[in-house]
């Protein structure tokens, strides 16, 4: 059957550039809408600052947008409660947005420039920005959706509602289960005090807690007959210390006490300490591990104390993709607005002044291309991109010099700053997943890269056999046999 000539006249002018470019502009600008609209959501998550994998309102807020705007939503996913998938559309190429939503102990913060606890709460605070990383993420996928339910993209967006980054392993566990094996590509990005692209990498690694049982006793009437548990625990970190020097260069090993007695006249008899190695290559840090469990063994040894290992999996390396990469920050250069009011202003101003270094207010007018270099963090998010061609990059939602997981970047997180931010993210994502589901080339070009540089490794995740994810890993210190 022959097309009537003014139907051929209009199917090619919507093959047009100038009208693909409108309509790429028009989902830009309504992933910046979406984000807007959903800057509630993001201030509510913001002040439930839930702990990793304890986030039920966060990620129900999240898949419950993701439900009314016409997703299919699977809650619970990789044997995870607070972990979903929400997907629409159907066929290749199918686009991965992820997104997070936990916080970090000890950080809650009121937003203002000055230290102040926010009273009530758990004590959590949202330190590396999760709260608005969930919600950019999310609305740049409903953009994406809205461009597929009227006809003008064809294909699949899967946002993945990812809890626990913050030393859970959560994406791991979801790697291992498959999640991701039928996606394209997966995007991602990132809170910050700047912004920045490019095929960065990042630090592989594993987390433990050590605890020690010892004997309890009255520390002054009869020491002899205890075993300190808190001994058990100190010497195992002074190992640690000892252990530094003769790691490899990159190395990093961090520990901080999570339980260790309540009261000085008692020989504590229970300890625990939470334990990180990190290098820039999973098979260091498989290496690594083993000689920081000694340290733990020698430990307990040492002052006589039984030791008990919880191992909380790992996370692998980022595997960086140039191909990727490039689209990323060419748009995020493109798109980049940012600027501060007079409130902004004087709010940046003034959080400044707990910094020792004042970085120029400037710079939120650039994008820093970071690649060949490593973030100097650790995310499961390395774990995705050994499955899929991965791709990600930060805005500046914080004040330019604010360091991550501090009580500075959780106040820049309730004000607009961290809104103006997570805007610019979303019209990045949905510019980007635009770009590669209009584009085959660059997603065979992203293909092909991600094949070379695998180099027929598969993906070893760092987790036990059979190891379930460590729902438990915030909850308090808790003895065996306890409730």
């Amino acid at each position: 059957m022959r097309r009537p000539a003014a139907a051929l006249a209009v199917l090619a002018l919507l093959a047009s550039p100038s009208v693909a470019s409108a309509q790429r502009d028009a989902a830009v600008n309504r992933a910046g809408e979406v984000a807007a609209r959903n800057w509630p959501t993001a201030l509510q998550i913001w002040e439930w600052a839930e702990p990793g994998y304890q986030e039920t309102r966060s990620a129900n807020a999240l898949a419950d947008i993701a439900e009314k705007a016409g997703f299919k939503v699977t809650r619970g996913v990789a044997g995870i409660p607070t972990a979903f998938v929400a997907e629409f559309g159907s066929g290749g190429p199918v686009i991965a947005i992820l997104g997070e939503y936990d916080a970090l102990p000890e950080l809650a913060q009121t937003a203002d420039p000055v230290r102040t606890i926010r009273p009530g709460g758990n004590g959590y605070g949202h330190a590396c920005g999760h709260h608005v990383f969930g919600v950019a993420s999310l609305s740049a996928a409903i953009a994406i959706a809205e461009e597929i339910r009227a006809g003008r993209l064809r294909g699949t967006v899967r946002f993945y509602g990812c809890p626990a980054e913050e030393g859970g392993s959560a994406k791991a566990f979801m790697a291992r289960a498959g999640l991701f094996n039928d996606c394209a590509v997966a995007l991602h990005w990132h809170p910050g005090s700047r912004n920045t692209a490019g095929d960065a990498s990042c630090l592989a690694r594993i987390a433990a807690k050590f605890r020690f049982y010892g004997v309890a006793a009255h520390a002054a009437g009869s020491p002899e007959k205890g075993r300190s548990a808190l001994d058990g625990l100190l010497l195992t970190m002074h190992a640690t210390e000892l252990l530094r020097e003769h790691t490899p260069d990159g190395t990093r090993l961090h520990h901080t006490v999570t339980g260790g007695g309540g009261a000085a006249n008692v020989v504590p008899e229970f300890a625990e300490g939470f334990f990180y190695v990190r290098h820039p290559k999973a098979e260091v840090v498989q290496k690594l591990y083993p000689r920081l469990l000694k340290c733990a063994q020698g430990g307990a040894l040492a002052t006589e104390t039984k030791l008990e290992v919880a191992y909380l999996g790992g996370t692998v390396e980022i595997l960086p993709n140039a191909t990727l990469a490039r689209v990323a920050r060419a748009n995020l250069t493109a798109l980049n607005d940012l600027k501060y009011d007079a409130d902004e202003t004087r709010f940046a101003l003034r959080l400044q002044e707990t910094f020792e270094t004042k970085v120029p207010f400037d710079t939120l007018a650039k994008v820093e291309d970071v690649s060949g270099k490593s973030s100097g963090g650790s995310t499961d998010v390395g774990d995705v991109s050994w499955v899929v061609p991965t791709v990600g990059f930060s805005t500046a939602c914080w004040v330019p010099g604010t360091p991550g997981h501090s009580w500075q970047a959780v106040a820049c997180g309730g004000t607009t700053i961290a809104k103006k931010g997570m805007t610019l993210a979303s019209r990045t994502l949905a510019a980007t997943a635009h770009d590669l589901m209009t584009n085959a080339k660059l997603l065979a070009a992203a293909k092909e890269e991600h094949a070379r540089l695998l180099a027929g490794r598969a993906y070893t995740p760092l987790l036990e056999k059979d190891q379930r994810p460590p729902l438990d890993y915030r909850d308090l210190p808790r003895r065996r046999g306890t409730e």
